[in-house]
């Protein structure tokens, strides 16, 4: 048997007490959980770390509730359990333990753990024998169902409109600077610098076998080398550019994609079959460059194009002219 679950109880199996229990290390959990959401934003949203300091108190008041009925039933020493003890029970996935957390994924994580909470009060109450608790699990069942609506009052009284649509154009200017940003530079690179290595030894040699070692060495490097650059040369700290891992991991994927879109259509052995399907690539690379300038970087649609295209069309015409030559 796994390690972990053998000593593992099913839900089912639990007295009406340790339901109690369970419920009550929940609450405590889910306001730490909002309490480190709100101390993370404070500096650059405070008006939704407000917001979360209101949904932490509100499971601080169903925590008191239930170790009121708890006493009243069975006595002040509450039995220790938690979620990892309950087989199949859901789990809060540590995201909270992250660095550089987005707006959008704290508040996904949230609702999700309102979700949660109501479906878990709402089997507890089914299976409770006591009125009085029966009554009081589906109290909090509606509560948390119905936090949507708290948080939108939250939302009223601490997060004005102005605000709010501050809070997404920052964060919106986060995603792009950690994400976008290294990512476009990376496809850039891919797309445009391995042109002229891939197509040089293709027109020199060709071979398919050949141009495709060529253009998988390209591609695996050049991806390597961005993807230090860009972790190494700026921690974020001052630029606010956010997690130099996640830039480097966007940059150098994004490279290696770049270089290997059109160097894995020399799989195909027939050298002129895979050099149209090759162009065809790059003409997608260039489209899909200008579009991500155009969508993320606020560049004109035809200035993009432009740069785009005369920078790809004067790197592949000197590797053509270097291969055929």
């Amino acid at each position: 048997m796994l390690p972990g679950f053998a000593s593992r109880r099913r839900f089912s199996d639990l007295s009406e007490q340790e339901v109690l229990a369970l419920a009550i290390s929940s609450e405590e959990d889910d306001a730490r959980i909002y309490r480190q959401y709100a101390e993370h934003l404070r500096k650059d949203f405070p008006a939704s770390a407000n917001i979360f300091e209101g949904m932490a108190e509100e499971e601080d008041e169903h925590r008191r509730r239930l170790i009121a009925r708890h006493q009243e039933r069975f006595g002040d020493v509450i039995p220790l359990i938690r979620r990892e003890h309950v087989a199949g029970f859901y789990n809060r996935k540590p995201v909270w333990l992250a660095k550089n957390l987005s707006l959008d994924t704290i508040r996904g994580e949230a609702e999700a753990m309102e979700r949660e909470a109501g479906k878990f009060y709402t089997l507890a109450a089914q299976r409770s024998s006591d009125a009085s608790t029966r009554e009081l699990l589906g109290d909090l069942a509606a509560a948390e169902l119905g936090h949507e609506k708290k948080a939108e009052e939250l939302t009223a009284t601490n997060l004005p409109e102005s605000e709010k649509d501050e809070e997404d154009r920052a964060a919106h200017r986060q995603f792009v600077l950690t994400w976008v940003q290294p990512g476009l530079a990376g496809l850039m690179d891919g797309s445009v610098s391995t042109l002229a290595p891939i197509f040089a030894t293709a027109f020199a040699t060709h071979d398919p076998h050949t141009t495709l070692l060529v253009g998988l060495a390209a591609s695996v490097g050049a991806g390597i080398s961005m993807g230090f650059t860009e972790a190494a040369h700026d921690d974020g700290v001052i630029s606010g550019r956010g997690s130099p891992l996640k830039r480097g991991l966007a940059s150098g994927i994004m490279t290696a994609i770049g270089g290997l879109g059109h160097a894995l259509p020399y799989l195909i052995p027939d050298f002129w079959t895979a050099t149209t399907i090759a162009f065809v690539v790059v003409f997608l690379e260039l489209w899909a460059i200008t579009w991500i300038q155009n969508r993320y970087m606020e560049t004109p649609f035809l200035r993009a194009a432009f740069q785009v295209v005369l920078g790809g069309a004067l790197v592949f015409a000197a590797g053509v002219l270097i291969g055929g030559g």
